[in-house]
């Protein structure tokens, strides 16, 4: 899928890596649902403008929270 900016409507370059300084798992999404061991989590991804410099951040797994 093809990612345009909010900002400039410049396509975006996806499959960026997004970590946190000093923590090497990077950033992850996470939802909690009823009963035990029943969780979905995905690791985020970046799309940044050349253009503008604008970043978004995504997820690949985003069916997996549509349960």
């Amino acid at each position: 899928m093809n990612r345009t900016c909010n900002q400039c409507q410049a396509e975006m370059i996806k499959d960026c890596k997004v970590s946190v300084e000093y923590d090497v798992s990077g950033i992850s999404i996470s939802q909690k649902r009823k009963g035990l061991f029943n969780s979905v989590s995905a690791k985020t991804k970046a799309s940044v403008c050349p253009n503008c410099g604008f970043v978004a951040l995504y997820i690949d797994e985003y069916e997996k929270f549509n349960k």
